[in-house]
Formats: structure tokens, sequence, C-alpha cells
């Protein structure tokens, strides 16, 4: 079998290419290793940039998001007792939509299943080669049975753990990293949220963050030890805990799911490795407080659409090429945001009384500063793409 761009990841990265592709009369198949019902299913970031909304919408995958999304005009800060509300549309003019990863690409799958395009769940033994040469190539199998696939570029969009950041040969990458000593307790909770907008709270407790995914569903986390037993958390022990944090009153419900997620910053660089490119969490991963990482994908992939667009049309490759250092301009950028937010809203196992004073302090500078509100709006609701 042959195609123009093989796809590797069916996730918002992977999938929202594909779509981009099509709409420029480009061929792809996208393989994937987990099940329809496993990715219409988990749960994810639910953020989305006011760019990215656009390029959705572009895309035509705004119809449901446009419909049940919710659109936030700021987020609250909660610290001494207090919430202080950053107000977006009135610093920027901008506004953030908070819509499910899992809905997203739910509309995505829809997308690309009524185009009839190949779209194949289950895929196993995938593994990229001669992306170094003219003809790169994917095997896999499915249903049992060993395939080929050859084409003209592949787009790496299986996330941290997948193969194809893995295929690039040892000293041509360069990675930065940073681990967290620290990790987030989520739940998803069938209770309407107790906010109109999200609160971000620093509390001598740890962090917590009171956050939404429709009208009647709450996903709320709390920091916790990355080693954390699940069950040594009961619901009851939760809740009471997002309360004294939070600072209010929350209404309990059943908890429909509960995870503890690990804290990392990653950046690989470059993006690319001859006609294999890497978007997503295959190429970088920040950690969720700045609410970055699907956003960070949608970028990618809007970026290498583009180029792979001009390529097709003009026969011209110096987008390709580009590729890595335009996104990676931008990435950086998230990455000092992201841990910017994390720091500021964090306790430390290093921090001593004088580095809890200093970061309540900047909190109220932010608070009292318009020029310093400004800063945390526009990161938030999205750096311009083109911004170098």
């Amino acid at each position: 079998m042959r195609t123009q761009v093989a796809i590797i990841g069916a996730g918002p990265a992977g999938l929202l290419l594909a779509q981009l592709l099509h709409q420029r009369g480009i061929e792809s198949v996208v393989l994937e290793a987990r099940s329809r019902e496993y990715i219409e299913g988990r749960v994810r970031a639910g953020v989305l940039e006011h760019q990215s909304v656009d390029i959705l919408t572009q895309a035509g995958a705004g119809e449901r998001m446009l419909q049940d999304g919710l659109r936030h005009n700021g987020l609250y800060l909660h610290f001494n007792g207090r919430n202080h509300h950053i107000d977006f549309a009135d610093l920027t003019g901008k506004k953030v939509m908070v819509y499910g990863q899992q809905e997203v690409v739910r509309d995505l799958v829809a997308l690309r299943l009524v185009a009839r395009q190949p779209l194949y769940f289950e895929v196993d033994s995938v593994a990229v080669s001669d992306f170094q040469t003219d003809h790169p190539r994917v095997r896999y199998r499915m249903n049992g049975t060993e395939h080929m696939l050859e084409c003209d570029f592949i787009a790496g969009c299986d996330g941290f753990h997948g193969v194809c950041r893995a295929s690039i040969p040892p000293g041509l990458l360069t990675i930065y990293e940073r681990i967290y000593p620290f990790a987030w307790l989520g739940i998803l909770a069938g209770v309407p949220p107790a906010s109109d907008e999200l609160i971000y709270a620093n509390d001598a407790r740890g962090f917590a963050l009171l956050s939404m995914r429709s009208p009647t569903v709450s996903r709320l986390y709390l920091q916790c030890q990355p080693e954390e037993d699940l069950d040594q958390w009961p619901d009851e022990r939760i809740w009471s805990e997002l309360r004294t944090r939070l600072g209010s009153q929350l209404a309990t419900g059943p908890v429909l799911q509960k995870s503890v997620t690990p804290m990392r910053s990653f950046v690989a660089e470059p993006m690319s490795c001859g006609r294999l490119f890497l978007a997503g969490d295959a190429a970088h991963i920040v950690p969720p407080t700045g609410a970055k990482g699907m956003n960070l994908a949608i970028a990618d992939v809007h970026v290498l659409g583009k180029a792979l667009g001009s390529y097709y049309r003009t026969g011209s490759s110096d987008a390709l090429q580009a590729y890595s250092a335009t996104c990676l301009q931008r990435v950086w950028k998230v990455q000092r945001f992201s841990w910017w937010m994390t720091a500021l809203l964090h306790r430390f196992d290093t921090d001593n009384a004088f580095d809890q004073r200093r970061q309540l302090a900047e909190l109220e500078y932010l608070v009292s500063s318009r020029a310093a509100a400004q800063t945390l709006a526009e990161n938030y609701v999205g750096l311009p793409l083109s911004m170098g």
C-alpha cells in the first residue's frame, strides 16, 4: 500500500493533521494502536486557546465544540483565603474554550470516517524505517496480518512513549527534561462545577485546581506525591482536601475516574529527522498547570500541514526544513510559561519560609498589577503562532 503521508497516532495531533491534509487534497493513512472506544473515552486536557478554536473550526471540526464548549473570559487565582479574578477578555480581548480532548478526538474521528479516509485502529508492531531517504516505510500488523506502507513522509504523532521518536538514531536528538517532585491526583466527578471558571489554588497544603468538562461534570486536581497510593485516597478524603485547599464548600458527587499524573517538562530537538516529523507529545511534554499540551499539538500540526501543503503545491521543501525551528520557537515560550505557572502555585519539598513568602508576594503582585496580569493572560489565551 502507498500513501503520501503516513500518520502514526490518532490523538488530536494525528487526526487534525489528517484532516488538514485532506482539505489540501493530500492523501494520508492514520495508524492507531488503541481501539476507537479507548481514544474517544480517555479523559485528557480540556482548555483550548482562542487560536486552537479557530484552527479546529477552519478544519471543519467546530460545530459541536462551538455549541457545547464552555467559553471562559478568565480564571481565578485562590490564595490567602480569597479568589482573585484574571479577566482575559479585558486584558487581551480574547477568551479560551473548555472542551475535553476526548470530544475533539470524537469530532475528528467522525470527520475522517465521513470522508472515507483510511483510519486503522488496534494496529500493533509498528516500525518506521528509511525516513532518512526519499522512500520512508512503515511496517505494521493488523488483524494478525503484516503490512507495508510506503509513503513520502511520516508524521510521528504517537505520544511520549511512541515508536517514532525512539526510532531516530542515537546522537541525532538532544533531550531537555525536568522531572517535578510532585504529581496531580485527578478526579472526574458527576457534579456541576462549583465555579463559572477555573480556580487555581496556592495553599499551605499544596496546589489544587477546580476545572470542568461540562455543566454537569467537574474535573478536580490535588498536588500529591508521584508514588501516591490511590487506595489511601477514598472519595471523602479527596473532597475534604479539595474543600480545604480551594476554600470552597464544594458539592460532592460520584467520582467517575481517579488517577495520579506525574509532572515533567520535556523537549526533543530537532522535531524532525529526514522525512520523519514529530508532533505533539512525541516531541514535547509540558506540566499541565498552563493547560498547553493539546494546544501545542494543534500548533505543531498547523505548521506541519501548511509545510506539507507548500511542498505538494510548489515542490519546495523550505517550509518542511524550517518546521522544527518554527515550532520550537513557540514550544520553548510555552515551556517557560508552564514552568512559571507550576512554580508559582505548587509547594516544593525544598522550599523554606522565605520561598513561601516570596511566592505569595508574586501572587499579590500578579493580581494588583495590570501589566503582570496581562502577561499571564496573553500566555494563557495563546501566544501568536508566528511569534518568534
